[in-house]
C-alpha cells in the first residue's frame, strides 16, 4: 500500500490583499492499519524538573510521521515468528531477567521467553498483551520484516505530548487517576516490597485497557518501555561524536507495571531509561513508526 500526503492547504488569511499567506498544512489521505497520523510541530524535549537524565531540555522541530496505536502485541510478534522463523536473543541465550515475586529481587531465569515472560512454569502471554523478552535487536528484526522502525526518543516524546509544546506530566494530564480509577498500569505500593494492584493488572494488561490519547494512542504511559532508536545519552552530549561500545545502551521510554511513582516515575512522557541492546526483560516492548512517503 501506498501512502499519500496533500502537501498544500491554501488558506488566505487576509483575502483579496498584498498581504495574503499561505500555510502548508500536512493531510495524510491514507493511513496505515494499526496506525495514527503524529503531525509534525515543535516540541521542548526534557524536563528541568525531572530526573538527572531528563534535564538540559532542548527545543526541537518534529516531522510528522505514523505510529504504532498500541505496542507490538504477542500475536502481531507471533505472526512475524511464524513468517521467518526467527529465533529471539532469549531463546538464543536460554534465559532472560524477570523480578522474583518472592526475593524480590531481578534474577536471570531459565526458559523465560516473549511466550513466556516469567517461564515455562508460569501462563503464557496473552496475544493481546505487549510483546517483552525481546531486545532491541529483536525489534530490529521484526521492524525490517514489518518494513518499518523504531521510534526515535524525540518522536516519542513528541507523540506523548499529543504532538503539543506542553509541560503536562502525563499523556492525558497531571492526575493518576480520576474519579478512583487509574489511567495507566505502574505499581500502587511500594517497589519492590509490595504492590496493591489498584490498576487491576500486576504484570502486563490487554493493549488499549487504559483508553487512547487524544491523538489516538494507547499505553504511552505504563504498562511496558519501550524500545527507541537511539543510543543512549545525557541531553547535553547529544550533538558530540558518539561511537558505540559493547557498555553502550539504547534509549527506553514510557514506563511499565513495575514503575513506582516514588522511586523511578518512569511513565511520565519526559522519563527515559536505557539498557543494552540484547537485554531481554519481562516489562520491555515496543512500538514501531513509519515515514510519510511522497508519491511516486
Amino acid at each position: 500500500m501506498k501512502y499519500y500526503i496533500v502537501v498544500a492547504m491554501i488558506i488566505c488569511l487576509f483575502s483579496c490583499t498584498t498581504n495574503e499567506k499561505a500555510i502548508l498544512t500536512e493531510i495524510p489521505t491514507e493511513i496505515p492499519d494499526g496506525m495514527v497520523f503524529i503531525p509534525s510541530g515543535t516540541s521542548t524535549i526534557g524536563n528541568e524538573d525531572g530526573l538527572l537524565n531528563e534535564r538540559g531540555s532542548y527545543e526541537v522541530k518534529v516531522k510528522g510521521f505514523f505510529m504504532d496505536i498500541h505496542p507490538v502485541t504477542v500475536g502481531e510478534f507471533r505472526a512475524f515468528i511464524n513468517a521467518t522463523q526467527y529465533k529471539t536473543q532469549a531463546e538464543n541465550f536460554g534465559d532472560g531477567s524477570v523480578l522474583n515475586d518472592t526475593t524480590k529481587t531481578w534474577e536471570l531465569r531459565k526458559g523465560v521467553t516473549w511466550e513466556y515472560p516469567q517461564g515455562r512454569k508460569y501462563p503464557q502471554a496473552s496475544e493481546d498483551h505487549p510483546v517483552t523478552v525481546v531486545s532491541w535487536n529483536d525489534a530490529q528484526a521484526y521492524c525490517q520484516w514489518a518494513k518499518k522502525r523504531l521510534p526515535t526518543e524525540i518522536e516519542w516524546e513528541h507523540a506523548a505530548k499529543n504532538a503539543k509544546n506542553v509541560t503536562t506530566l502525563f499523556p492525558w494530564g497531571d492526575e493518576l487517576e480520576e474519579k478512583g480509577i487509574y489511567k495507566a498500569n505502574f505499581w500502587q505500593g511500594s517497589f519492590p516490597h509490595f504492590n496493591e494492584v489498584k490498576d487491576k493488572f500486576a504484570y502486563t494488561n490487554p493493549v488499549g485497557k487504559f483508553g487512547k490519547t487524544p491523538l489516538g494512542l494507547t499505553d504511552m504511559a505504563g504498562n511496558v518501555w519501550e524500545w527507541c532508536e537511539d543510543w543512549y545519552l545525557p541531553y547535553d552530549q547529544r550533538d558530540q561524536k558518539f561511537t558505540p561500545t559493547k557498555d553502550s545502551e539504547k534509549v527506553q521510554r514510557g514506563g511499565s507495571f513495575l514503575c513506582d511513582p516514588s522511586i523511578c516515575y518512569g511513565f511520565r512522557t519526559t522519563a527515559r531509561t536505557h539498557s543494552t541492546p540484547e537485554s531481554s526483560l519481562y516489562h520491555v516492548g515496543f512500538r514501531t513508526v513509519k515515514d510519510i512517503t511522497a508519491p511516486n
